[in-house]
């Protein structure tokens, strides 16, 4: 629990955060930065065949102690933080056996982690708890599944009588801007399956997400003074508002939990002449996915015939896919996290992330890659928290999961 701690709070103070504009790869020079640190704390712990590439990923292997073939793993955590909100400047606060009370995480700002607000606080009393200031992120996402993985390792190095296969780890960068995938190799990774460390919860084992989808609309108005505008102006703004309405309501990120999916409106900018709004289009079931992808089509399509041709265009692309396509025929691997939970003391819960990661990307690039609790609550915002208990039980999942590989 200790080397585990240690290495997150240390993590966690590390700028990383990554940039939505930025056209370089990664899309940050400091992510740069923490990928040459992590390459060198994985020479010092012994691992084998350490490259950190010209993009950023860092990758490594711990050889197998087998005289067997066994399946090859591969682990895998993003070091960008989230762009949402401050990365930098981090200040982890531990908070020793938390007895239920709220936590004041900044008294100036009256940045409150309290129960009434986050009840999932009461299933961690008599634990340690790392919180954030109040002022940034903590970075959990994902800098607990490094940590983890890495205290993994020095682990299994350290305890060599523990048998295990080999074992590819890679760190990525870019993964919180969508990003995070677009230069892996798997070929050369060269795992038979992986998985992410980079859920949430304790016991959290993600094998659907979301098909995602990105829209960009642009409506060009016509400016005209307004004491003379009848029947001349059309207002680019409320044109955009009228795409906006005429989406269903009841499909909006607020309004939808599970398995819904949604269109969320992500950005609006524009004058008269012109406004630009953008949207990220979700669902877990493919066909509904190109129902919603169609529907937006259709109403460009009919604010066209009513302003012009031209006066709203749209620019739509698919971001990732749902990966239980993908997992379904391997399914043994998530029954290989599930089992290796079970026999470390946690609760499995098996459920569809409302959101994707790299393991989406790699299952369609022929990487199957479940993805399995980091620990942490709340991310992207100040009220992020991270039990250190669970830190620990991720470390003892992966050590599990090697264990039990090597026996197949």
């Amino acid at each position: 629990m200790e080397q585990v701690l240690d290495r997150f709070l240390r993590y966690s103070k590390v700028y990383t955060t990554s940039d939505p504009i930025s056209e370089s790869f990664p899309s940050t020079g400091r992510q740069l930065v923490f990928a040459d640190q992590l390459a060198k704390e994985l020479h010092d712990i012994g691992l084998a065949e350490i490259i950190c590439d010209q993009f950023g990923y860092v990758t490594a292997t711990l050889p197998s102690n087998q005289n067997k073939k066994v399946p090859v793993v591969g682990l895998i955590s993003h070091m960008d933080t989230s762009p949402d909100f401050s990365g930098e400047k981090v200040n982890p606060q531990l908070v020793k056996n938390y007895q239920g009370q709220k936590i004041i995480l900044d008294t100036e700002l009256n940045v409150v982690l309290s129960p009434d607000d986050f009840p999932e606080l009461l299933k961690y009393v008599g634990q340690d708890l790392i919180t954030t200031d109040g002022k940034t992120l903590l970075g959990a996402d994902d800098k607990a599944g490094i940590a983890e993985i890495i205290t993994a390792m020095d682990f299994l190095i350290r305890h060599p009588e523990i048998k295990h296969g080999k074992i590819r780890i890679c760190f990525t960068p870019d993964e919180e801007v969508g990003r995070g995938t677009q230069h892996f190799d798997v070929q050369k990774f060269g795992a038979d399956f992986a998985y992410t460390m980079d859920g949430g919860e304790i016991g959290e084992l993600e094998c659907e997400n979301f098909n995602a989808a990105g829209a960009k609309i642009t409506v060009k108005g016509r400016s005209v003074h307004p004491g003379s505008a009848k029947n001349t102006m059309i207002n680019s703004m409320l044109v955009a508002n009228q795409v906006i309405q005429a989406l269903p309501t009841d499909q909006r990120p607020e309004h939808t939990e599970g398995n819904e999916g949604f269109f969320h409106l992500t950005s609006f900018e524009g004058d008269v002449s012109l406004t630009k709004i953008e949207y990220i289009i979700r669902d877990h079931d493919l066909a509904k996915f190109e129902a919603k992808k169609n529907l937006m089509k259709e109403i460009c399509g009919l604010i066209n015939l009513r302003y012009g041709q031209g006066t709203v265009s749209l620019e739509m692309h698919d971001q990732y896919y749902n990966m239980k396509e993908k997992l379904e025929p391997v399914k043994y691997i998530v029954d290989l996290a599930e089992q290796a939970m079970k026999d470390v003391g946690v609760t499995p819960i098996i459920k569809a992330i409302r959101g994707g990661t790299d393991g989406a990307q790699l299952s369609w690039k022929g990487l199957p890659c479940p993805n399995i609790f980091a620990g942490g609550h709340n991310f992207h915002g100040p009220y992020e928290f991270v039990p250190v208990l669970s830190l620990q039980k991720a470390v003892e999942v992966i050590v599990r999961i090697a264990e039990l590989v090597a026996k197949q």
